[in-house]
């Protein structure tokens, strides 16, 4: 290398050194707003000398008269600093913001105890979520809910479905995908030799911790369900959905109501006779709409709309005091279930 060229490479690396400090200084108020975000709360507060010391670590120098109209230009932009005296000394804080924290405990909370997102991502999403609280609050958000043998997903391509999900939903499109299943050795098993299904997506609900998507089978021209952690390979067919006519004859939140875990089986309208204590239990299940009709002082009977399948008949066993009264086949149903059961444990 020349003399020439060897001075030029050294002018240019004295530019950069120069250009980092200035850099710096020119985001003087960005760096005053993450300081004020991360250091302060309702309960801890920064002096103007203590904001100087910390904008030094960013190599940004800064006066006290030129900290006063930064300070005032963040409120402007709509950051909440309130600024008080204590004797000679003013202290500043950022006392609210997007989120309180009672919103982010809740938050972090959900994610925490959520089956549908894998250990991965909820790390992920509850770091995203203490960035919106300050240090000292972040420390409260790193708390264990009590969720002892909760089973997280296993799909990390789950977010991924869900946003090729919801963007043919936006685009009123088709999908196609493959399913799985778990086998006893632990493995992933393509159901149908690993051939896609052809659905039209008509909605995403949530039922018993899990994602479901709800849409029209274009194979078998009817409404079914399926779970979105146990879809892969989705994508988007731009093709017109299909099942217009059938989902405007329904409504999804009757949908949901009358599937027990989203297991499928016959429509049926069921009667219940329960004892008078199993009121709570009914009424959480079906709505506070459903009507009790009073049979007796210790007794009501309910109607109730579901798909009969066996996770129904446990559900009625579970329930001390509450029994199938009618239709008959469905009565039938429920001794049949219990005759397989105590086979089961002879």
């Amino acid at each position: 290398m020349d003399n020439t060229s060897e001075q030029k490479t050294e002018n240019q690396e004295k530019k950069k050194i120069v250009r980092g400090p200035r850099l710096n200084q020119k985001l003087k108020i960005m760096y005053l707003m993450k300081i004020l975000l991360e250091e302060t709360d309702e309960d801890h507060d920064l002096t103007l000398n203590e904001i100087v010391e910390k904008l030094k670590a960013y190599n940004v120098t800064a006066e006290r008269k030129s900290l006063y109209s930064d300070i005032e230009n963040l409120r402007t932009f709509g950051l909440d600093i309130i600024g008080m005296q204590y004797g000679k000394t003013y202290h500043y804080k950022v006392a609210s913001r997007q989120f309180q924290l009672v919103e982010l405990k809740l938050l972090v909370d959900a994610v925490q105890s959520s089956r549908f997102i894998t250990e991965k991502k909820s790390d992920e999403l509850i770091a995203k979520l203490e960035s919106y609280a300050s240090k000292y609050e972040a420390k409260k958000l790193a708390r264990q809910v009590n969720v002892n043998g909760r089973v997280k997903t296993m799909n990390e391509r789950i977010y991924y479905s869900v946003d090729k999900i919801h963007e043919a939903l936006n685009e009123e499109s088709q999908i196609k995908f493959q399913y799985f299943t778990w086998t006893a050795d632990k493995k992933m098993e393509l159901k149908h030799g690993g051939a896609y299904y052809s659905v039209s997506p008509w909605a995403l609900c949530w039922d018993d911790e899990k994602y479901y998507l709800v849409g029209y089978d274009n194979r078998e021209y009817k409404i079914k369900h399926f779970r979105v952690d146990k879809m892969a390979d989705v994508s988007v067919v731009y093709e017109e959905r299909e099942g217009k006519e059938e989902f405007s004859k329904m409504q999804m939140s009757e949908y949901t109501n009358r599937l027990f875990g989203m297991f499928d089986g016959n429509l049926e309208t069921v009667t219940l006779l329960c004892e008078n204590h199993a009121a709570n239990v009914i009424i959480d299940r079906f709505g506070t709409d459903i009507p009790l009709m009073k049979t007796d002082a210790e007794h009501f009977t309910v109607r109730v709309r579901v798909s009969v399948s066996k996770l129904f008949l446990s559900w009625i066993m579970a329930i001390p005091g509450v029994k199938i009264v009618a239709p008959e086949r469905t009565v039938d149903m429920m001794k049949s279930e219990i005759k397989r059961l105590q086979e089961m444990y002879l």
